[in-house]
């Protein structure tokens, strides 16, 4: 018998869709910790140098802002992921106690939970009574469907806070470049800063999947007003008023 041999394409169910990690943490806190960095110490720049300051004075207060701004980012990032953390443990544990209590009750919830969504009650029940013989498989999908979170799958506070520390710092150093480099011009310190805010948005636009062009504009609109806000308060206050 002659004919093609060779194997048949595989189904349309076999098709894996590739998916970005989301669940770790680590994006979130890398992205506000270099966008903070930048807006932080473009504003903060951009005060002191509003208000006539020698370039001195200004590389130290944007170095002093550099480790102080990234100090706090990673504790708040660690203090706060460790808090959501704990407050999950403690809801999972709750829920724990709830299946070994009311076996019944809680399969009967996760039903009506799945007949809300449109899975027929039959069906619904059926598999609510099943699931309630694996007790480690029912409390992973009962945390998941009340509250919506994995029982497991928790971010690191670690990956958090040093993720934020490390890039606040990438961003805080940005506007100083011209000066630890040896051009010590405030237009020229906004300008890189301004293409370091640009170039962050458009970063995260490959994660987000919008466009890299929007992103970056929106950025750069947001840390120039910030920027523009605080020049303004150092021309109108100055050096000589404080001295």
């Amino acid at each position: 018998m002659t004919g093609d041999r060779r194997p048949a394409a595989l189904p349309a169910a076999h098709h894996q869709d590739h998916h970005a990690d989301v669940s770790g943490g680590w994006l979130r806190a890398a992205t506000f910790g270099a966008m903070d960095g930048l807006v932080t110490n473009i504003a903060l720049i951009a005060g002191v140098g509003g208000g006539g300051v020698s370039d001195r004075t200004l590389v130290l207060t944007g170095v002093a802002g550099l480790v102080a701004g990234a100090i706090s980012m990673g504790l708040g990032e660690f203090t706060s992921v460790q808090a959501q953390n704990e407050q999950i443990a403690a809801e999972v544990a709750r829920e724990r106690r709830e299946l070994q209590r009311h076996p019944e009750a809680e399969a009967e919830e996760l039903a009506r939970i799945w007949i809300a969504r449109g899975l027929p009650a039959e069906a619904a029940h059926q598999m609510a009574t099943v699931l309630k013989e694996h007790p480690e498989e029912a409390l992973r999908v009962h945390v998941r469907e009340e509250m919506g979170v994995d029982a497991e799958d928790h971010p690191s506070p670690w990956t958090a806070a040093i993720s934020s520390f490390l890039c606040f710092c990438v961003g805080a150093l940005v506007p100083l470049l011209p000066y630890l480099v040896g051009f010590p011009s405030l237009p020229l310190a906004l300008g890189v800063g301004g293409i370091g805010l640009f170039a962050a948005g458009a970063v995260v636009a490959r994660f987000t999947r919008r466009p890299w062009w929007r992103s970056g504009l929106r950025q750069l609109a947001l840390g120039g007003a910030a920027a523009a806000a605080t020049y303004g308060i150092g021309v109108l206050i100055g050096v000589d008023a404080v001295s």
